[in-house]
């Protein structure tokens, strides 16, 4: 009981240390260019997991003396059902402690609506570019990242997007859109119940759309996952490579899956220089 107690209080202190630096609303449903079609009340169904959500928003972690110039977007995951933010909130500070600059964000739920959630994500990008003075980062090393659904977001900018990322960190992402490999339920909310069976939910396979333009990538996944197959990781990294993008994939024998530990433990595997992407892996010395 003791050593939870002080572990609960170290979390606390940590939190309290890195209370984010800038709070940016990006738009909502009524000023942004589409619709999710949600109303009502967004709602907290328990701290740090939102759903309805219909107003993009980001928090952002300014790093400290140790800064790299580098920065990253962070989407948390949730199935495109949900938005697990207080878990967002605790990646980008880990970043921002490391010297990357981090943002996380609250984005809409797509609701069968598919370019929703990619509109807010670009956008994010964009401030987050536009506030490089006022953060001291380099524009051209502004990053994505994001766990599950929030993988599959960061990976779909950097590669169904014009406006591309510098580099890309995904945690056990959502990939492909193959009925033998997908996750399923990611799919039904992006697109809808009847689309996510159409031959229309392979233009949003995202293995599928790897070209020259996409950024190098890092990717991180565990072999016994059960919700989304590392396949998805594998897949991706095979056609990255295929095109001569530089990547590293990281498949751990087991883990269970969502804990924080477990990201800790494969973030830590990160930080070695050189680790993935000489010159673009966002790691401390790497840049």
């Amino acid at each position: 009981m003791k050593k939870t107690m002080l572990l609960l209080f170290a979390l606390m202190l940590s939190s309290a240390i890195c209370a984010q630096d800038y709070h940016v609303v990006l738009w909502d449903n009524t000023t942004a260019p589409t619709s999710n079609g949600l109303s009502g009340d967004e709602v907290e169904s328990k701290p740090g997991q939102w759903k309805n959500t219909q107003t993009a928003e980001m928090w952002i972690y300014k790093a400290g003396d140790n800064a790299t110039g580098q920065a990253l977007v962070f989407f948390p995951g949730g199935g495109y059902s949900s938005l697990s933010v207080g878990n967002g909130h605790k990646e980008a500070q880990w970043f921002a402690r490391n010297g990357i600059t981090a943002a996380v964000v609250k984005y809409r739920l797509p609701n069968g609506h598919s370019e929703v959630p990619r509109n807010d994500a670009d956008e994010a990008l964009r401030v987050m570019r536009s506030m490089a003075a006022e953060l001291n980062i380099d524009p051209a090393k502004v990053g994505v990242s994001g766990t599950s659904a929030g993988g599959y977001l960061a990976g779909s900018v950097g590669t169904l997007s014009d406006v591309k990322p510098g580099f890309m960190i995904l945690f056990y992402p959502v990939i492909s859109a193959d009925p033998d490999k997908r996750h399923k339920g990611t799919f039904v909310q992006l697109l809808g119940a009847e689309d996510a069976d159409k031959p229309l939910a392979q233009e949003f396979s995202l293995e599928k759309k790897v070209d020259a333009a996409t950024p190098p990538t890092l990717l991180f996944h565990c072999d016994d996952d059960k919700v989304v197959p590392a396949v998805n990781s594998a897949l991706f990294y095979q056609k990255l490579k295929e095109h001569g993008i530089k990547a590293t994939l990281h498949i751990y024998p087991s883990s269970a899956r969502r804990h924080r530990t477990r990201s800790r433990r494969a973030k830590s595997r990160c930080a070695p220089p050189g680790s993935c992407c000489p010159h673009r892996c966002p790691t401390r010395n790497s840049l």
